[in-house]
């Protein structure tokens, strides 16, 4: 398919997918974005007059039917990619789906499953972006002995969401499943460096109960919004993680990954790393060959069959969703759970 021309159809034009995917794609010699499907045929068609598209479909199953279609982008929430997925796939399509991979493990290993039984189709999941650029440098850190053993990582996101924020998909697990906050995101992240954990203890709470919906009426919250995360990697080093949207943060320690080793501590801010050593002020890390964002890039030239998807694929996505049903029933068990369990 390298000089074929590529036609890309969208289900759910969410703000990712309107930021990123299509002006990306569109961006890309011989790709078109010819198909939309949204909530409504008027929200698809504000999305279409936008971006110039030149079908609006009621309905995604129309959608996925359109035998002249090569690749399909889904852009729901969670509670929709399994389904959309597997459709997409069964109908011959390449899929791109928006992160994260599905509520929960059963639904991600079955669209692991279904694009295990098409190995000629791509199918990609939108990766974890903070790190992109600076994972290369991460992974040369570690790789030299720069930070002596690691013994330990910290992950810390602590921020104050008003209140009076509308009720979201993210408050709602119906919708969201066992992802809460950015925890796939970051453990997604870490997987890249440093392989899997172990095993994890979770504890955490709902701060903000109700929040008002899109009539202004309030409405339970069952997602939480403070998540304490003690684990062990298998590669050795202790685990913690810290997300809140309920806490501010006091002074000194700043959000971010840490990693703790024998000899330096190296301090992830997305792009941003700073290494602390015992015998020297604190210094940045130039990026060696940062890549970052090049998602719809890579879906594209993997259907060309130009490069292998890398960030990410859908077994990656299943990995990270077994972390987080993990920390998930530990939360909701009050107990220790081994990721072997899952």
């Amino acid at each position: 398919m390298s000089d074929s021309q590529i036609r890309v159809g969208v289900i759910g034009a969410g703000g990712n997918t309107r930021r990123h995917h299509i002006p990306k794609l569109q961006a890309i010699d011989g790709v078109e974005v010819a198909a939309v499907s949204n909530r409504s045929v008027e929200s698809g068609q504000r999305v279409a007059d936008e971006f110039g598209i030149a079908q609006v479909y009621a309905d995604w199953p129309t959608l996925i039917a359109d035998d002249s279609l090569d690749a399909i982008v889904i852009g729901t929430w969670p509670d929709m990619h399994a389904q959309l997925s597997i459709a997409a796939l069964e109908a011959g399509k390449h899929v791109l789906c928006e992160a994260r991979l599905a509520r929960t493990v059963a639904e991600g290993r079955a669209m692991l499953a279904a694009a295990q039984a098409r190995p000629q189709l791509v199918a990609q999941v939108v990766p974890a972006p903070f790190t992109l650029a600076s994972d290369r440098t991460i992974e040369s850190l570690l790789a030299t002995g720069t930070l002596g053993d690691l013994i330990s990582v910290e992950v810390v996101e602590r921020s104050v969401v008003d209140p009076g924020e509308p009720l979201l998909f993210r408050h709602q697990r119906r919708l969201s499943g066992v992802n809460v906050m950015t925890l796939g995101i970051h453990y997604e992240s870490l997987r890249r460096w440093l392989g899997d954990a172990t095993r994890v203890n979770a504890v955490g709470r709902t701060a903000v109960g109700r929040r008002p919906d899109a009539d202004g009426v309030l409405r339970p919250v069952d997602v939480p919004d403070h998540l304490e995360v003690t684990g062990v990697l298998a590669s050795g080093p202790q685990l913690r993680i810290l997300l809140s949207q309920a806490t501010a943060p006091a002074g000194g320690q700043a959000n971010g990954i840490y990693l703790y080793g024998t000899t330096g501590t190296l301090h992830i801010a997305g792009e941003q790393l700073t290494l602390h050593r015992l015998d020297s002020a604190a210094e940045e890390v130039e990026l060696i060959s940062p890549v970052g964002w090049r998602v719809e890039e890579e879906f594209i030239g993997a259907i060309r069959g130009e490069e292998p998807v890398r960030f990410t694929t859908f077994a990656d996505g299943v990995e990270y969703l077994r972390f987080t049903e993990a920390v998930d029933r530990s939360l909701h068990e009050h107990r220790q759970v081994s990721l072997s369990e899952i």
